[in-house]
């Protein structure tokens, strides 16, 4: 690892006892998922909290759009939604994740998001179709998010040793990644079925079972003095001193910004679902498109071990971004669902890769002081880029068309990302 990057992970005390030793992997085993995580009971709570609620959550992540588009026939709108509330409450939250147990963290904001979930039944069962009422509950339910995911995040590197965290943050990503396939897919099954209200009655449901399953999490208070700090301005701007001072991080957050900025174009998904692939069957087209770049990313999960062993973690950064690049310009370029299809699934395996080792490198190199706050801002790239997205993306796809818009930022993510990488070595030099 460079010589500028500290760990603190080394001395720390566990909250779970040592898994038994693995045997080691031959034959096709080398090449699929690295399992060894879930050996630990603490780390196996937290990880399967999000088996079930990963379908039930991506249901309103399709539904919501969905009602706003159909009330403002505007992507734009669509990609104007939900972005303030995630950066504040997410930088904001990495800070509070570093002062209190995180298991309590967890907890409040996981019932939050429940009773959110609950709040986007009634106004749709009332028929109220206001796009204002429907913005106001997304902040909400983006609020609670924000300060939801630095906690679980940062939780990860208590429950796991160093070695074993590519393979904890490919487990965790897999299973998302795989609610993020059934859950669009089902949404789009269901809508003309059972329509819009039940979609949101069946993930507040889902989140019931994350709340218990934190429940049972062993309790994860601040080590060292860390309990002694409020969670303000302060020691936000010291989780972004801490990053400045650790080069190969903030490339790391870039690379993602480059990536989800330029490159993630879900809002425009119901627009090309309704115009450029309508002949399929609009809400077909919908859910393949919102499924397609979690279905490559759940395969990059499932052979994992191709490339979760590898070294050079900033090439793989690197080469992943570029990937996503490709991938991303050539379905702008398709009018064939199911080739649009195949490269969203590959653009999909591109962000596994790179969410393993971007993942990986942020949870080695931080100390657990400043892991909370570390998340925050992870959370804000990760969420938060993408969001930007929506907003760039939207209003591209309204100004230019949607396949001009999705093709040409790609190409942008290849031009960009070279850029960086020629420019700065530190990030084709980091390994491990």
């Amino acid at each position: 690892m460079d010589t500028s990057e500290s760990t603190g992970s080394s001395t720390e005390p566990r909250t779970d006892r040592p898994a038994p030793p693995v045997p080691a992997r031959h034959g096709w085993r080398r090449w699929a998922m690295d399992t060894r995580p879930l050996r630990r009971p603490a780390y196996r709570r937290l990880w399967s909290s999000t088996i079930v609620t990963a379908v039930g959550s991506q249901l309103t992540a399709v539904a919501v759009p969905k009602q706003i588009y159909d009330i403002t026939h505007s992507s734009a709108w669509v990609g104007y939604a939900g972005l303030v509330p995630m950066v504040v409450f997410a930088l904001w939250g990495g800070a509070v994740a570093d002062t209190v147990d995180r298991r309590k963290l967890l907890l409040v904001t996981n019932s939050g998001i429940a009773v959110t979930s609950l709040l986007f039944w009634a106004q749709a069962v009332t028929g109220l179709d206001s796009v204002a009422a429907l913005m106001v509950l997304l902040a909400m339910q983006q609020a609670f998010f924000g300060l939801n995911s630095p906690a679980r995040n940062a939780s990860i590197a208590r429950l796991v040793p160093a070695e074993e965290l590519p393979a904890a943050n490919a487990l965790g990503s897999t299973v998302m990644q795989t609610g993020l396939v059934a859950g669009p897919l089902l949404a789009g099954a269901l809508i003309p079925v059972i329509g819009l209200p039940e979609l949101y009655l069946i993930d507040a449901l889902a989140l019931c079972v994350t709340v218990w399953a934190v429940v049972r999490l062993p309790s994860l208070p601040p080590l060292g003095q860390a309990v002694a700090r409020r969670a303000g301005r302060r020691e936000i701007v010291a989780g972004f001193r801490y990053i400045s001072l650790h080069k190969v991080l903030l490339l790391s957050f870039l690379a993602d910004i480059i990536a989800m900025v330029l490159g993630m174009p879900r809002a425009l998904f119901p627009q090309l679902a309704a115009q450029t692939y309508a002949p399929y069957g609009e809400g077909l087209a919908l859910g393949v498109l919102f499924a397609g770049i979690p279905v490559g990313a759940v395969i990059g999960g499932l052979f994992s071990g191709t490339f979760s062993r590898a070294r050079r973690h900033g090439w793989m950064v690197i080469g992943a971004v570029i990937g996503w690049g490709v991938a991303i310009a050539g379905f702008g370029l398709t009018r064939n669902l199911w080739v649009a299809l195949a490269f969203l699934a590959a653009a999909g395996v591109a962000d596994m890769v790179s969410m393993v080792f971007r993942g990986a490198i942020l949870l080695s190199a931080a100390t657990d002081e400043m892991r909370g706050r570390m998340q925050g801002v992870f959370t804000v790239v990760v969420a938060g880029g993408p969001r930007l997205a929506d907003v760039l993306h939207g209003t591209a796809g309204s100004a230019f068309g949607p396949r001009a818009a999705v093709a040409g930022g790609g190409l942008l993510v290849v031009a960009v990302m070279l850029g960086l990488a020629a420019a700065v070595p530190a990030l084709r030099r980091y390994s491990v």
